[in-house]
């Protein structure tokens, strides 16, 4: 009997000191959620989008094709989310108290699959509008104006790549919770 509680003890010390270590291994990933990585992606995301949004809004013509509106939408809805997280990553690293509740890992996590998602759509979308009316010789578009499109669309990309980068780490950080 004794011999068993020192067994079922040194097996309770050998898991507690595991899950320490996986808790310390998680804690030292770059870009999770209250790294200063993360924080970098995070204010990528708000400069990419931002920078998206005012490249499709300085042509005034966007408003014809609902791919441009889906995008300004997108982008709109990109920038309040990121500029918010950045928030929280900038303070988790100043107090060096990273964000693991379960429930703010989930929707954190939630909104960024979401928001990377529709941020790929409208990405693609304005591509392949922008594509089509630099095949049509210029007689819906200027030059000058399909070519802040285009910009916003490479720009929309870059933002969709760093969020898919902060969506695939809070999806991993996730279980770990």
């Amino acid at each position: 009997m004794c011999l068993d509680a020192e067994f079922s003890g040194g097996m309770r010390a050998v898991q507690s000191a595991e899950n320490f270590q996986n808790k310390m291994a998680m804690e030292g990933v770059p870009g999770l959620l209250g790294t200063s990585v993360g924080f970098s992606l995070r204010i990528g995301q708000t400069l990419f989008s931002s920078a998206s949004l005012l490249f499709m809004s300085l042509g005034v013509e966007f408003y014809s094709y609902s791919a441009f509106c889906y995008m300004v939408t997108t982008m709109g809805l990109v920038i309040p989310w990121s500029c918010t997280l950045a928030v929280l990553d900038g303070y988790s690293v100043v107090v060096k108290c990273p964000v693991r509740q379960p429930g703010i890992l989930f929707i954190i996590a939630a909104g960024d699959w979401v928001l990377s998602v529709l941020t790929l759509a409208a990405a693609c979308s304005t591509a392949s509008v922008v594509d089509l009316l630099f095949q049509t010789s210029g007689s819906f578009c200027t030059p000058k104006c399909c070519s802040r499109y285009q910009l916003s669309a490479a720009m929309a990309f870059l933002t969709w790549f760093l969020s898919l980068a902060s969506a695939l780490l809070n999806l991993w950080l996730l279980p770990s919770s």
